[in-house]
């Protein structure tokens, strides 16, 4: 199949057109002004990438693609066992593997070790397209499990892994981004996909605000589960974005980020 055999370059392609994509019209159409300057931030997360990449290749023993390809030739996992077409178990299972993505986070919220780690993704005190890739490698390598275990347990198709690993990579640089989605646009986008107004208010300084919109690329489960908030209290413009705790330069630092989920003090 194509998609299986051209997986490296699909998904290079699509996150850097998206990258770029997203950059342009960040730059073009801002929704915020910004906070800091793109330099130090730009280079500490865009370096967590180059970091997160090598500690998955050194820790993991495999990825979500060959663990779908194992779980195919075994036979193992629930779609592997069910006799459907092939392109109805990959929507199925991309969708089932986006609710299970949404649990994850709401565990990376709720669980305090995990926040320790996720944290560092919300101490980020701009949101643009470069917050899309911001997270610590330990959470990183946490998440791969994560989907490891799950694509084996569903049995879940190599073509729909790679579809979803691309989706997951590319909805995080759209829905990150500071781009001013045009109001109407966005109102319709909302009932079914992720936009970028729609995730900012998960990175409110608010608490009640930070812990709602936790869906990646699907709304449906934040209207499901009720943890939806249409907009932030203090609106796009007004609100603060981050921790409170973390209101200063700390976070644009690489190696602060490394870190900070292993220190004890809330303000080092």
């Amino acid at each position: 199949m194509f998609i299986e055999a051209n997986e490296t370059a699909i998904r290079l392609s699509a996150f850097l057109g998206v990258f770029i994509i997203m950059a342009v019209l960040e730059y073009a159409f801002p929704r915020r002004p910004r906070v800091m300057a793109r330099g130090g931030r730009w280079f500490s997360n865009l370096g967590l990438v180059i970091l997160n990449s090598a500690a998955l290749r050194l820790v993991v023993p495999f990825v979500a693609t060959e663990a779908a390809i194992m779980a195919q030739e075994h036979r193992w996992g629930l779609l592997s066992v069910i006799e459907l077409p092939v392109w109805l178990k990959a929507i199925i299972a991309i969708i089932l593997l986006d609710l299970l993505i949404y649990f994850q986070h709401v565990l990376m919220h709720k669980v305090p070790l995990l926040w320790r780690l996720h944290k560092v993704h919300h101490a980020d005190r701009d949101l643009d397209v470069t917050s899309g890739v911001r997270f610590h490698p330990v959470e990183i390598i946490i998440s791969m499990l994560y989907k490891i275990l799950w694509v084996i347990l569903l049995g879940v198709p190599v073509v729909a892994v790679i579809i979803f690993e691309v989706i997951l990579n590319a909805g995080s640089l759209f829905n990150h981004a500071n781009y001013r989605l045009p109001f109407g646009v966005d109102r319709w986008l909302r009932r079914f996909i992720i936009t970028p107004d729609f995730h900012r208010v998960h990175h409110s300084v608010k608490m009640n605000e930070t812990n709602s919109n936790y869906g990646f690329f699907l709304t449906i489960w934040d209207f499901i589960f009720k943890t939806y908030t249409a907009q932030p209290s203090d609106g796009h413009k007004g609100m603060t974005i981050g921790l409170s705790e973390y209101q200063n330069d700390k976070p644009k630092n690489i190696l602060w980020c490394l870190i900070v989920p292993f220190k004890k003090s809330k303000n080092t």
